[in-house]
């Protein structure tokens, strides 16, 4: 865990010393990081002193994990510096609210209980590491906790076609691939930081998303292999990415649907959510993905960010939307574990 604290405190050195290194950002790096920095403030300037939020779902455990991932993703600590006041605050009401069997959960949990222990599960593996003594102690009792009531969930006796994935309750006999997306990010984040996540769990999810993408068109579906495709094939395509499917035959289809299909994001009801599965994923493909897409996000949401800092969202309000908004937006600094990019990728 020191390891990490220190590789943390020298990528935010980094951060502010070079910026990120991709060639692809350069031209909108001064404009976009303060953006950001306008997003942060929002965030940090709405929160409650419990660590929840107003707005939508705002005191279920996923949207203070989202805004303390969005602090993260620029390399702020909780530690020290201008956001960890707001960051332990997004920690302590996550750790706050587990329960007995190890959900983290308050409220109803958003669209499902387990949505939000997913998210809230990432979040605590995320900044496990980077936190006081005090609080490393309670992540380290309630992680463990969080990670076995997804592998639980996980082995609940399903049809075939839904066996692997996760849906709303832990004890669903059912899946969906956003909840599922969000579950396998928490598993693997868990993974590189030590936990002891079965190789098997991760090959039953990925094999689970594998029968939800459309043989023809690479994109994936909620429940079936084309509903809400637009929305949901970065997300399949990034957990292909970063669980040992780069560059395989079934990423470049997804990769390529993505490409057809961005643009048509605008408007719809899942737009942000497209967008920062999107921007995560083509980061991870690299090349003329990233290349194409970078421009048209920068261009056509920066505008959009309101006087106050924040991005509306249709579905889950604006604390929601801004978080995801940074989470797109920091891509290129690179600072979250779990989005690392192998540095070959964009090369070719």
């Amino acid at each position: 865990m020191k390891l990490r604290v220190m590789m943390s405190i020298l990528a935010a050195s980094a951060l502010h010393a070079q910026g990120p290194a991709d060639p692809v950002f350069a031209e909108w790096q001064d404009r976009v990081e303060p953006s950001i920095g306008e997003a942060l403030d929002y965030l940090a300037r709405v929160q409650r002193e419990d660590g929840s939020f107003p707005d939508s779902y705002g005191d279920s455990t996923g949207i203070p994990a989202l805004a303390g991932m969005a602090f993260l993703s620029m390399g702020h600590l909780p530690t020290g510096g201008r956001y960890a006041g707001p960051l332990n605050r997004c920690t302590d009401f996550v750790l706050g609210n587990q329960r007995e069997d190890g959900l983290l959960v308050k409220g109803k949990g958003g669209n499902g209980p387990m949505y939000a222990h997913n998210i809230a599960t990432l979040f605590l593996s995320e900044v496990s590491g980077m936190v006081d003594p005090e609080r490393q102690e309670r992540i380290r009792r309630a992680l463990p906790q969080a990670l076995a009531l997804i592998l639980r969930a996980q082995r609940v006796e399903k049809n075939e076609r839904d066996q692997g994935g996760w849906r709303y309750d832990p004890g669903s006999r059912d899946s969906d691939t956003s909840c599922s997306g969000w579950a396998l990010m928490a598993l693997r984040s868990a993974k590189l930081n030590g936990a002891a996540v079965p190789d098997d769990a991760i090959a039953n999810a990925l094999a689970y998303l594998e029968r939800h993408q459309h043989e023809e068109f690479g994109c994936f579906g909620y429940t079936n292999n084309t509903d809400h495709a637009k929305s949901l094939t970065g997300m399949g395509l990034l957990c292909f990415e970063l669980c040992g499917k780069h560059g395989s035959e079934e990423s470049a289809r997804a990769a390529d649907y993505v490409m057809k299909t961005f643009r048509e994001l605008p408007g719809g009801q899942f737009e942000t959510y497209g967008i920062y599965y999107n921007a995560q994923a083509m980061f991870q493909v690299g090349g003329r993905y990233w290349s194409e897409f970078a421009p048209w996000m920068y261009e056509t949401y920066m505008p959009q960010q309101r006087e106050d800092g924040s991005w509306p969202s249709k579905t889950a309000g604006s604390v929601y939307g801004t978080s995801m908004m940074v989470l797109a937006f920091s891509v290129p600094w690179r600072q979250l574990p779990i989005y690392q990019r192998d540095e070959t990728v964009g090369e070719e």
